[in-house]
Parts: C-alpha cells; sequence; structure tokens
C-alpha cells in the first residue's frame, strides 16, 4: 500500500475527488454542459424537475434527458421558455456562449399547466356513473362566469378545468343517443373554457389538441353554437399560427354552414355569427387587407345592434360594448396611427363586463397610444389593465413587448413605471 501523501504535498496535486464532488458548480465553467447549467440553475430557483417541466410545456422525462446530456442541446425555443421559467434574462445563461436575448412576450407557463395538460392528454375515463347533463351543463357556465369575474383568471380556471374536462369526456362517452349528442356539446364548451386558459402559455401543441377536439366534439355534437365556437376558437389557432389562408377558410366555411341555421337559432347563436364576422375582420386586417378588415367590422357591427342591448355572449364576449374594443384592434393592426387614436379615446371607457376581457382591451388602448408614440399613455394604460386583470397582462405578448420596452425609456418617470409593472408581470428588465 502506498504510504499517504502529507497534507501539503497533496495540495499540489489539487483537491481531492470528494472535495471537487461537494464544490459547489460554476455556471459560468466552460467545460459544463447545457444540461448542467439548467439544473444549477434549476436547483438555485428550488424547483423540482417536475416543476421546471410543466412551466414550460414538457414533461420530467424530456428535461432529466437535457440535465443528463442525452439531449445535448435543445431548441432555441425550448431554452427561451426554460430561461424564462428560471429568472433569467439571457439565454447564454444556459447555453455557455454570448448573450442571446429571453423572447419577453413568451412568459413562463402558468403553475396549474401541468395539471390541465394531463386532463386533456388523458386516455382512460372514471368506472363510475356519469354526472347529470343538467348539472354539468352549469359547471361550465359557472367556469364562464368565474372566468370573467376573476381578476386572476387563469389560476381559478386552472383549479376547475382538470375535474370539469375528465368528467365531460366521461358523459360524452357513458351517454347514448340525443343525450351524448348533449354530452359532446357540453364537452366541447369545456374545450373551449380551457383553450382560453392555454392560450399565451408556452404549449403550441396543447391548443391545438384542444382546438381539433373541440371542433370534433361539436361535429358529432351537431349543435349550431358548439359548431360556431368551435370553428371560432380553430380561425383564431390558425390566425395566430401566420396562416392566415386557412384562418379565413374556416371562417367562410363556418358561415356558410351556420347561415341557413340563424332562423330561430335565438340570441347566442346570432352572437356567434357576429363573432365569426369579428374574426375574418381581424384576419383581414392581420394582413393588411384594410377595406375587407372594415367591411367585416361594419357587417359585425349591424349584427351586434340586433342583439338585446345587455347581452353579451359568454365565450366570445360579442356584444354591442365589444364593438367600440375591436375597432381599436382593427385600427392597430392596420397600422392606423390617427385611427386608432381615435377609436382609443372613444372606447377608453367601455363598460366591458368581464375583466380579463377589459383588461386585454385596455392593452389593445395601450397598443394605440404606443403607435402614436405616446409614452405616458401607454404605461399609464398598461398599469390600469393590470389593475384590471392581473394574469390577463402578465401572460399577453404584446403588453410583456411594451413593458420592456418601455422599462429603457429615457423619459425618467415613463422608465420607472414601467420597472415597477415589469416586477409585477414577472418580466426582467
Amino acid at each position: 500500500m502506498a504510504p499517504p501523501v502529507p497534507w501539503e504535498l497533496s495540495r499540489l496535486h489539487g483537491p481531492s475527488e470528494a472535495v471537487m464532488r461537494d464544490r459547489t458548480p460554476d455556471p459560468t465553467d466552460p467545460d459544463m454542459t447545457t444540461g448542467e447549467r439548467i439544473k444549477f440553475y434549476r436547483r438555485r430557483k428550488g424547483m423540482t424537475r417536475a416543476v421546471l417541466a410543466g412551466l414550460v410545456g414538457r414533461n420530467p422525462r424530456w428535461l432529466k434527458a437535457v440535465e443528463d446530456g442525452q439531449i445535448k442541446r435543445p431548441q432555441l425555443a425550448a431554452l427561451q421558455s426554460l430561461a424564462a421559467a428560471l429568472g433569467l434574462k439571457d439565454v447564454g445563461l444556459l447555453v455557455g456562449g454570448e448573450p442571446v436575448g429571453v423572447d419577453v412576450a413568451r412568459g413562463p407557463g402558468h403553475p396549474s399547466l401541468p395539471a390541465v395538460r394531463e386532463a386533456i392528454n388523458a386516455v382512460t375515463i372514471p368506472s363510475r356513473e356519469p354526472q347529470r347533463l343538467d348539472y354539468l351543463a352549469a359547471r361550465v357556465d359557472a367556469a364562464w362566469r368565474a372566468r370573467h369575474a376573476a381578476p386572476d383568471h387563469r389560476t381559478v380556471l386552472g383549479e376547475l378545468l382538470p375535474s370539469l374536462i375528465t368528467d365531460a369526456r366521461h358523459a360524452s362517452r357513458a351517454y347514448e343517443g340525443a343525450d351524448r349528442r348533449r354530452a359532446l356539446a357540453i364537452l366541447a364548451g369545456a374545450y373551449n373554457v380551457a383553450q382560453f386558459y392555454v392560450a399565451y402559455q408556452p404549449d403550441a401543441g396543447l391548443l391545438w389538441r384542444i382546438a381539433e377536439r373541440t371542433l370534433m366534439a361539436a361535429e358529432e355534437s351537431e349543435d349550431p353554437a358548439a359548431f360556431a365556437a368551435a370553428v371560432w376558437s380553430l380561425a383564431q389557432a390558425h390566425r395566430d399560427a401566420g396562416d392566415f389562408d386557412a384562418a379565413e377558410q374556416v371562417n367562410r366555411s363556418g358561415l356558410d354552414h351556420l347561415r341557413p341555421r340563424l332562423e330561430g337559432g335565438g340570441d347566442d347563436l346570432r352572437a356567434l355569427w357576429g363573432a365569426l364576422h369579428i374574426e375574418a375582420g381581424y384576419t383581414a386586417a392581420r394582413a393588411g387587407q384594410r377595406g375587407a378588415a372594415w367591411r367585416w367590422w361594419e357587417d359585425a357591427d349591424r349584427i351586434a345592434g340586433s342583439l338585446p342591448a345587455g347581452y353579451y355572449q359568454p365565450m366570445t364576449s360579442f356584444s354591442r360594448v365589444i364593438m367600440g374594443a375591436h375597432a381599436v384592434t382593427f385600427a392597430v393592426e392596420l397600422r392606423q396611427k390617427g385611427e386608432s387614436g381615435r377609436q382609443a379615446r372613444g372606447a377608453l371607457k367601455s363598460a366591458i363586463p368581464s375583466r380579463p376581457r377589459r383588461g386585454r382591451h385596455l392593452i389593445e388602448v395601450a397598443r394605440a397610444w404606443d403607435l402614436g408614440g405616446d409614452q405616458a399613455a401607454t404605461v399609464g394604460t398598461l398599469k390600469d389593465a393590470h389593475r384590471a386583470a392581473p394574469e390577463t397582462i402578465r401572460f399577453n405578448g404584446y403588453a410583456r413587448r411594451l413593458v420592456a420596452d418601455l422599462a429603457d425609456s429615457p423619459d425618467r418617470a415613463v422608465r420607472r413605471d414601467a420597472r415597477v409593472l415589469a416586477d409585477r408581470i414577472g418580466i426582467l428588465v
């Protein structure tokens, strides 16, 4: 056996293996892998692997493979989501290279996202008696009311949705005949609520699964209102993905299908018909088609005028009161500086009964002020949006970009207010 090495001599040979294992990792070490850096920052944040994976729309096995080096370098979008969830402003801190800014518009996922995702992805159903359809329908209605009333609507929906989706799926399989068709319409309604929860979350694949399942359930239900709502959501998904042609095609097909069914369909179906007109106009506005966009808006405004004064469609918010808000959005998307300001001044105090929709409207007004170059009005309106619905602005990409930009404003007061707001909605500036 070799004689022990004196302590003084051992220092010349560096630390022992045990000491090296116990040493705190240094994320700036160029030999450290991307996975090791992610693990370091995750542990420093006090997150479990399951929590971090859920926030970025992945499963823990994927994150373990990344941390262990089985997946050498995740795609940039995944790295941006990981950096945002870990509270890092620079993706370069994870990859060890040149600074790569985090897309502040993405933001981290909501804490309840893993539970909602699990309920949507589940392939089994409970082995028990299904709930009564009247009760299930009342639960969907209650979810919409809760969404509109709560400033933290995603937190509220995150608690309601897992069991609601599970029970509605169970009913759609357990009932037969006309009851099954009604159960499918209720399931489509539950999925519609879920789409509002998943919007702006870092899981585009989940949003598409919901949109497609909503349409399938609605088609099988043979319910015109359920079908109209599903088309409305699917058109939005195509447009938000940048496929304006598909959005327009889906929208027009839905209108063609509904046209002969409007007679006797009631206020709800007429409101959904109007909402599809707004979606067609919004797509045209995003595509820069000014004349078409405003023609769709005018048609929708006439439809809104035919509805009762106090009517408010719970899913689409279509109503008389919402038309001014839509006009602001159209003008902003069309980059009409003067028109967007005029519409914003006219609709700023619209009495929108839904808190998240009111928050969204205020974000659109802030975009109008930004288009006109008024930074003080922009940040002031964003503060109003935060007071109306904190979770709306926290996850809205437009709002997050505006706040990040205003945090570097040369105007001291604007910069101060933007930085306070950035802290509140989770943006590092």
